[in-house]
């Protein structure tokens, strides 16, 4: 026997066993309470059978035999006797599990000291701590009091108790008796994939968005219409259960094999637990919608030759015959690649050029897609494929380079030897293989010699003009603008350059300026040449416009050393005479330094003109009171009150104390003159 949700009492009993025909029942009970004595005997075909009115504090006793239905027959014996009690408080149901979001009702028969309690006079309370509004309070009869809850919130568990404790109670105390609510959040995300060959498809979902119960169990189930999905997908009281594992990492997978693209799978997931079942809201799937392609296949990734862009290519997919859109990232490589994201929405597009910052670098590439119509997900992204630094053109330009001559000045014949510094990548575009050097002189005409990949060469200077170019070849070609060096005895002659001076204005920078004197040639550029003569170590040089007159070199300068700084004036014809000093010019230095950093110097004596005067005064001041402090006034000398100390006579000194005073007070205020002394 059991107190079902409307508060009725349900008799039920298993019928006898190997009985080849149906039975009838007889069944006679009693009730026995301190306010009514009944009992009643009824004769019914099916295994149970509803009491009602029952009454809390009250005793059932009830006894059940069978016959057959038809035909003859006679009564079986009674069944054993059995007794049920029922609580002085009575609630139906006395318990209730349900979902968010969902309204739910609670009734209760409330007896005390054997008299049933009205129930206008019962109250509700939830965990004994809330007093639950009246306005959800209902009077069903003069016993039975009903509470409703509205738009529930999901149970909070307290320690081991997971549920809410109802209480129905008298106007002035409560039975420990209570009812048990449980409300429990079933929004279960279900996601599905389409795997990329349209044969599988997976979805998934994880119980850690809900309140677990004990005794409880839950399981996908699903139903497949024909075409399509519903508007609104609902639960279908004919569905499928379909088996999920647990995986790893805290998601059951369930795998539908094989599957039909354009059938709309709806699924819902379903918690059984003895005191009901409860669904998610449902969702429904199309496979055609939730496709995961392939990643594109065969990407490559090359720097176009004469034009210097990234290009990259793919095929796509098979599958799906949809149009696709696709994603591409790509980054120098290394460790930690920076990814730069482009987007190619063109469906019939398979390659991609775009523009780098470093077309001589090693570039990563990969490449993804998705559905034009943004159905679906991103695929996983292709293997990496990478660029091979190649030459793309011919290198920009020849090295700069200069010279260093040796031997007799007054010999015709001199060893040149020519220096350069290695091309950068962006000016080789992207290496360089080797140099070649091209001689011109009017007597020997013209010849190359291939130095490799020196940065140094040395030939014998025999001729009037000898001019020589080095152009810098890489696998593509050589390089089309180059420098030229014409050595020239009469050149070397013709002098331009009246005045050089040279001004360190610090320990990493010298100024040098010169004066140039009119000339009929065509200046083309200077080249500055500077090095320690205290040290064994190699020449450095610039080459600089011909239009500048003064120059800043930065470098490390000692100021105890000495330095020689030369300036060479280069024409179209050849190299023009130096000018060549050996030591900074003095005069005017500090002149030239302070023109060079006025703006860091001016503020710098401005400050310290303030701070000197800031320290003046407060040394002043300290004067003052130090030698002040302990110095009476001087009119304190009754004798000489009214005498003026301009003009003091020699008596004065006859008095010791006041020519103290006297000469203490004006080594305070000024000095003293040799006739006052």
């Amino acid at each position: 026997m059991e107190i079902t949700v409307d508060g009725n009492l349900k008799i039920s009993w298993s019928s006898p066993p190997l009985v080849p025909f149906p039975l009838q029942y007889e069944v006679k009970y009693s009730e026995n309470s301190t306010t009514v004595i009944r009992e009643a005997d009824k004769i019914v075909s099916a295994t149970s059978l509803l009491v009602d009115s029952i009454l809390p504090g009250s005793s059932y006793e009830v006894q059940v035999r069978g016959k057959r239905l038809d035909g003859p027959g006679i009564w079986s014996d009674w069944s054993t006797p059995h007794v049920f009690t029922t609580q002085d408080v009575i609630y139906f149901p006395p318990k209730i599990l349900t979902s968010v979001g969902s309204n739910v009702s609670f009734h209760c028969i409330y007896k005390n000291e054997n008299k049933i309690v009205s129930s206008k006079k019962i109250v509700w309370w939830m965990n004994l701590a809330e007093k639950i509004p009246q306005s959800q309070y209902d009077v069903v009869s003069d016993h039975v009091s009903k509470v409703t809850f509205f738009n529930l919130n999901e149970t909070k568990p307290r320690g081991k108790f997971t549920y809410d404790a109802v209480y129905c109670c008298n106007e002035h105390e409560c039975h420990h008796r209570y009812a048990e609510l449980y409300v429990i959040d079933v929004n279960i995300n279900i996601s599905c994939e389409t795997d990329g060959y349209l044969t599988k498809m997976t979805c998934r979902w994880s119980t850690n968005t809900i309140q677990s119960l004990a005794g409880s169990t839950l399981q996908l189930r699903y139903r497949r219409s024909r075409l399509y999905c519903y508007d609104i997908p609902s639960v279908h009281p004919i569905s499928k259960p379909k088996d999920c594992y647990l995986q790893r990492d805290g998601f059951y997978e369930c795998v539908f094999q094989p599957i039909f693209l354009l059938s709309g799978y709806t699924m819902w997931i379903r918690i059984n637990h003895p005191l009901g079942s409860l669904d998610s809201p449902p969702t429904c799937v199309l496979p055609d919608s939730v496709v995961k392609p392939l990643p594109p296949s065969s990407v490559k990734a090359e720097i176009t030759k004469n034009i210097g862009l990234l290009k990259i290519s793919w095929e796509k997919p098979v599958f799906p015959e949809n149009n696709l859109q696709f994603q591409i990232r790509y980054g120098l490589s290394g460790k930690e690649v920076q990814w730069k994201m482009y987007d190619v929405y063109d469906a019939k597009s398979e390659s991609v050029s775009l523009p780098v910052p470093d077309f001589c670098a090693v570039y990563a590439v990969q490449v993804r897609c998705k559905r034009l119509d943004g159905l679906g997900y991103w695929s996983n992204w292709s293997n990496p494929a990478y660029t091979v630094v190649m030459d793309i053109k011919v290198p920009m330009r020849g090295p700069e380079f200069w010279r260093i001559i040796n031997g007799d000045t007054m010999k015709e014949e001199k060893n040149v030897t020519l220096l350069w510094k290695p091309l950068m990548k962006n000016d080789s575009l992207c290496s360089v293989q080797r140099y070649v050097i091209n001689h011109h002189t009017s007597c020997n005409g013209t010849w190359s010699e291939d130095v490799g990949n020196h940065t140094k060469f040395t030939f014998l200077w025999t001729e009037q003009a000898h001019t020589v170019t080095v152009l810098a070849i890489n696998s593509i070609g050589a390089s089309v603008a180059n420098f030229n060096l014409t050595f020239s005895w009469p050149m070397s002659k013709v002098n331009i350059v009246q005045s050089l001076s040279a001004y360190p204005l610090n320990s990493s920078c010298v100024i040098l300026s010169w004066i140039l004197s009119p000339s009929d040639y065509k200046l083309m550029y200077f080249i500055i040449e500077w090095k320690n003569l205290n040290e064994d170590g190699e020449i450095k040089w610039l080459r600089i416009s011909s239009s500048v007159k003064k120059y800043y070199i930065h470098d490390h300068f000692i100021p105890i050393e000495k330095y020689q700084f030369s300036l060479y004036p280069i024409f179209m014809e050849g190299v023009g005479k130096p000018k060549i000093i050996n030591s900074f010019t003095q005069d005017d230095t500090e002149k030239h330094q302070n023109d060079a950093g006025l703006y860091v110097i001016v503020p710098i004596i401005i400050s310290s003109s303030i701070l000197l005067l800031g320290t003046l005064l407060i040394s002043h001041q300290r004067m003052k009171k130090l030698f002040w402090e302990d110095v009476p006034n001087p009119k304190n000398c009754s004798w000489a009150q009214g005498l003026n100390f301009q003009k003091v006579a020699f008596s004065i000194f006859f008095n010791p104390e006041c020519v103290r005073l006297y000469s203490r007070y004006h080594m305070t205020h000024r000095a003293l003159s040799f006739f006052e002394i």
